[in-house]
Parts: C-alpha cells; sequence; structure tokens
C-alpha cells in the first residue's frame, strides 16, 4: 500500500531563497563598486569650475554673439552660409 503522503525536501524552495539572496548580494557589490568610483572621481571647487568657465567664456570667440565681438569676415565665420564654388551641384 503507497504511503498516503509524500514527505517533500523542500530543497527547491531552498534553493530559490539561496538565488534571491546571491541575487541581492551580487547588486550591492555592484552599487557599492560604483559608489567607490564616484568617490575616487577628481573634484574641483565651484569656484574654481566658475573661474574657468568665466575665463573660456572672455577668451573664446563666439560667432554667434557678434554684438559683444564684433562684426566678423565672412571667412572666418563657421556659420555663414558657403558660396558655391562650382557649376555643378551633387545631390
Amino acid at each position: 500500500m503507497p504511503a498516503p503522503y509524500e514527505i517533500r525536501a523542500g530543497g527547491d524552495v531552498k534553493n530559490k531563497k539561496q538565488s534571491m539572496a546571491d541575487l541581492k548580494l551580487r547588486r550591492l557589490n555592484e552599487l557599492n563598486s560604483r559608489l567607490k568610483e564616484d568617490l575616487e572621481r577628481p573634484r574641483i571647487k565651484v569656484s574654481e569650475a566658475s573661474m574657468s568657465l568665466i575665463q573660456y567664456c572672455q577668451n573664446t570667440k563666439d560667432f554667434m554673439v557678434p554684438s559683444l565681438w564684433g562684426q566678423v569676415d565672412k571667412r572666418e565665420d563657421p556659420y555663414a552660409p558657403q558660396q558655391p564654388n562650382g557649376c555643378c551641384t551633387v545631390m
């Protein structure tokens, strides 16, 4: 006569819990490594960054602001419409 109830090993549930724990641990380790990389990134003070930005804007000619830099020669202006040099247009 067969036994009315079978004894389950319960290994499947235990394996699922273990794999979920491994997944959580792996995610936490990845997050930890990303945070360490972020912490090692070089930092500068805001005042230094703003002074660098101001110097760049004062020393770099911006062709889109002629009121500040004056009129630009058409040959120097990268935004000026280009004059066609030939007789043919390739499409």
